[in-house]
């Protein structure tokens, strides 16, 4: 199905030859209310932003699905929809689906980050299908004078079930228009599905390959101008001075100005470049002269950086309690692992439209968080919401990066002060060098085991920056407890099972601006907690297998676990090859993953095969989960053996890909998803494939050659 995103519902029934009524069926806000909204008539001749519903249904029984959620590649597009068209009866064949534009009094949050979008959201979603399915069946009863019971909708229709008679949705438009929503509806038994948990073709498939799906830089508005900003590289500076001349006298350069954007509460500034191309914008920044004022905070390099988290590990109050424990061990060790700093690097650099008029704004672009930044531009500009308006274009990838404010703001800030629409277009250099970053991290762990050859003794100390543009103001950094708190993605049994353990840290002081990236927490601290658990398998003298599943008392874990070991064929494993594994649980999944490596003809070390599992609870699309966690490995394993970002003096070295090299498909190994079947509430999928890769990789090169890998990236060749 090819979509045409900046089709409008006037255009669209113009286009079809439909006239007279829709039927939209809209949800009310919060979602625990779960109330289904009043189906309203609708004049055909309305524009689409009158329209802001859940689902439409034309005269002509056409139904229009409207995605609440951002798209960037993680299956939002497809899935919920497929839960929708679930309880409404309709095939997915017959649906179209569109973005509905930021409204959090319509459809509530409409972030897209904490892999929430269907944990969050299935049963709200259900119960809209089915109130809808449930006014029209009410209408097909009316009209044949039958009892409802009578009836039952399938495919689009109303069918009576003693005489075969059917009627399609867009003949029951009308008489279901002046119906009142139920109050309560029943929702299918999981055996009955058809649609959810089937691995039906992604809608969005076909545009992506053709070309005709509208990404943020592919949009484009009447009169539009285009801008590239040259940004302090090193991100706090300030604007002394600029010389422009050069600049404008590049033909189509129209203007040249100070700009700001906000990260975390800071203003970082830069100089515009405005031209009635992008080109002209672009060849206008490299003859631009800008004198920075870099006064008043550090320029800090990689080395500084991480020498200062080495002595913030030191600085946590001890745990008398602990340290009691660890020396009571019957065998003790200790390790110190390191995680880089990592740029977002999606494929699709930062974009943004802003169109700003005296009382409205209008934004286009690839938005992952499309209620942030409509509070966030309402605020600034004293504009009310309801006259800001966020419309969300496809994701080239998101990470997390563009669920923040700062670029729209820029963008809205330029359009304010030239007075048109304009598309403010990020270079690969500047997506990758400008952050916010992934944080670096170190940890320090200690642990020992008892007698039975389970964990003792078990604690964790990071160091890392906090999220956020860096806490060098504060005079004194406030201490970390090293006796509470928690590890992102250590499994809750373990909480359960050690005796005694000791978690807490240090926030590092620095300006650099740091800020979530793909599984965050998880991505960071599994790496250490699943490596150093493995180590303790091993002082123990124990299977890293068996060893994490003795620990293990809730079923769901023992079930994950035991099924890794089952297609893995873990326990007939080649002694001649290296294994490792992990398991991680964050935004309500839990993945276990396999990792088998070799030597190529006794020399370098090759990744064989992941196996991975995945229990993320109830489930829409089992291709879209497998292609999800396929991707969190790709993404891992460039973490992990591929790239990283260094500082120099304050600035990013890494600048594009031959200095941050992402995964070429000949480094990809082969892999293998399995999915959980049970009863569980929904989980999280587009992050937590991601934390378990590295450390079972560790263990696995640790397996093969003794080596233990404490340190991320790390080369293959040189292990």
């Amino acid at each position: 199905m090819e979509h045409k995103l900046d089709l409008s519902r006037r255009t669209f029934l113009q286009k079809a030859g439909f006239s007279g009524v829709i039927l939209a069926l809209g949800c009310h806000w919060p979602a625990s209310a779960a109330k289904a909204g009043k189906i309203v008539q609708v004049d055909s001749t309305l524009q689409a932003t009158e329209l802001m519903a859940w689902i439409s249904i034309d005269g002509a029984g056409k139904v229009t699905i409207f995605n609440h959620r951002s798209e960037m590649g993680q299956g939002t597009w497809q899935a919920i929809p497929q839960i929708i068209a679930e309880e409404l009866e309709v095939s997915m064949d017959d649906v179209q689906i569109r973005f509905a534009p930021a409204n959090p009094q319509k459809y509530g949050p409409q972030p897209r980050e904490g892999s929430f979008s269907i944990r969050g959201w299935y049963q709200e979603l259900l119960r809209i299908g089915a109130s809808a399915r449930e006014m029209l069946i009410d209408a097909a009863a009316n009209h044949w004078n039958v009892d409802k019971s009578q009836c039952y909708a399938a495919n689009g229709h109303v069918i009576h079930r003693d005489t075969g008679r059917k009627l399609g949705y867009g003949l029951l438009v009308q008489d279901a228009a002046a119906l009142t929503p139920p109050p309560q509806v029943a929702l299918k038994e999981r055996k009955d599905y058809k649609i959810i948990g089937k691995p039906l073709q992604r809608n969005d498939i076909l545009s992506k390959v053709n070309g005709s799906a509208v990404f943020g830089l592919d949009k484009q508005l009447p009169g539009m101008l285009y801008a590239v900003v040259e940004r302090n590289p090193r991100f706090r500076g300030k604007v002394k001075s600029f010389d422009d001349k050069a600049t404008k006298s590049v033909k189509g350069v129209s203007h040249v100005l100070k700009v700001q954007r906000a990260v975390f509460g800071l203003m970082y500034e830069g100089v515009a470049v405005v031209a009635d191309s992008l080109w002209s914008a672009m060849k206008g920044r490299t003859l631009l002269k800008v004198e920075w004022d870099d006064a008043g905070f550090e320029h800090l390099g990689s080395e500084q950086l991480f020498i200062r988290m080495n002595e913030d590990l030191e600085k946590p109050l001890p745990s008398d309690a602990f340290e009691t424990a660890f020396k009571n061990s019957s065998a003790a060790i200790d390790a110190h692992y390191e995680m880089p700093y990592q740029s977002h690097s999606c494929m699709e650099p930062l974009n943004c439209i802003a169109h700003v008029k005296d009382d409205s704004i209008e934004i286009w672009g690839p938005i992952q968080e499309a209620n942030w930044i409509q509070a966030d531009l309402s605020e600034r500009f004293k504009i009310p919401a309801a006259n800001v308006r966020v419309n969300m274009t496809f994701l080239g990838g998101g990470f997390g990066r563009k669920a923040f404010p700062d670029y729209p703001l820029e963008a809205a800030l330029i359009s304010k002060e030239i007075k048109a629409p304009v598309q403010v277009v990020w270079t690969r250099e500047d997506d990758m060098s400008l952050g916010p970053f992934r944080p670096g991290a170190v940890y320090k762990c200690r642990g020992g085991v008892d007698n039975n050859n389970k964990i003792f003794s078990f604690q964790i100390i990071s160091a890392s920056q906090s999220i956020g543009p860096g806490q060098d103001k504060d005079a004194t950094a406030q201490l970390v407890t090293t006796n509470a708190g928690e590890m992102g993605g250590l499994l809750g049994d373990y909480y359960k099972s050690i005796p005694h353990y000791s978690f807490g840290g240090m926030p590092t002081k620095s300006p650099i601006p740091t800020m979530w990236w793909r599984a965050p927490g998880a991505n960071v601290d599994t790496f250490a907690c699943e490596s150093f658990i493995d180590e303790l398998a091993h002082l123990a003298a124990q299977d890293p297998l068996e060893f994490r599943k003795a620990h293990f008392s809730t079923p769901r874990y023992q079930a994950l676990i035991t099924k890794l070991a089952s297609v893995s064929n873990w326990q007939s494993r080649n002694k001649n090859d290296g294994w490792g594994m992990a398991i991680t649980e964050c935004f309500g999944s839990i993945v276990a993953q396999a990792v088998k490596v070799s030597r190529v003809n006794g020399g370098k070390v090759r990744i064989d095969k992941v196996y991975a599992v995945m229990d993320c609870g109830w489930y829409v699309n089992p291709d879209i989960i497998r292609a999800q966690v396929e991707g969190s490995i790709v993404m891992a394993l460039g973490a992990s053996i591929n790239h990283a970002t260094h500082f120099e003096d304050g600035k990013a070295v890494e600048k594009n890909f031959h200095t941050y090299p992402l995964p070429r498909i000949g480094e990809i190994p082969q892999m293998e998803v399995h999915i959980m079947e049970n009863d569980e509430k929904p989980g999280g999928v587009g992050e937590p494939g991601l934390p378990a890769f590295a450390p079972a990789l560790c263990n696995a090169i640790f397996d093969l050659t003794g080596k233990r890998i404490r340190k991320l990236p790390f080369s293959l060749d040189e292990v």
